[in-house]
């Protein structure tokens, strides 16, 4: 019976993140995803359920920076919409 992968190459993991391979790796090396290091040619495997993991890690902060600043909508009916300033020496 076989399912998906338990681990994915660097490649795999930039896929699934829409990222590049170069960030994966730099996320790696800076221990904010785990992986592994494997073999004499030191190949990189993340685990699948650390993706998974990291990806909810990422939902978690997102909500928590969204409730810290919320967005201000500049064209709300309670808050008029700024015209750009005149420029200087512009006849008004």
């Amino acid at each position: 019976m076989a399912g998906p992968p338990r681990f994915l190459t660097l490649t795999d993991v930039a896929e699934t993140l829409n990222t590049s391979s170069a960030q994966v790796y730099a996320l790696v090396r800076r221990g904010e995803l785990p992986a592994i290091k494997l073999g004499g040619r030191g190949q990189w495997r993340v685990e699948a359920e650390k993706l998974e993991e990291y990806i909810a890690g990422l939902y978690r902060a997102t909500e928590e920076y969204v409730e810290r600043h919320p967005f201000v909508d500049t064209e709300t009916p309670d808050q008029p919409v700024v015209d750009e300033p005149e420029q200087a020496g512009e006849a008004g």
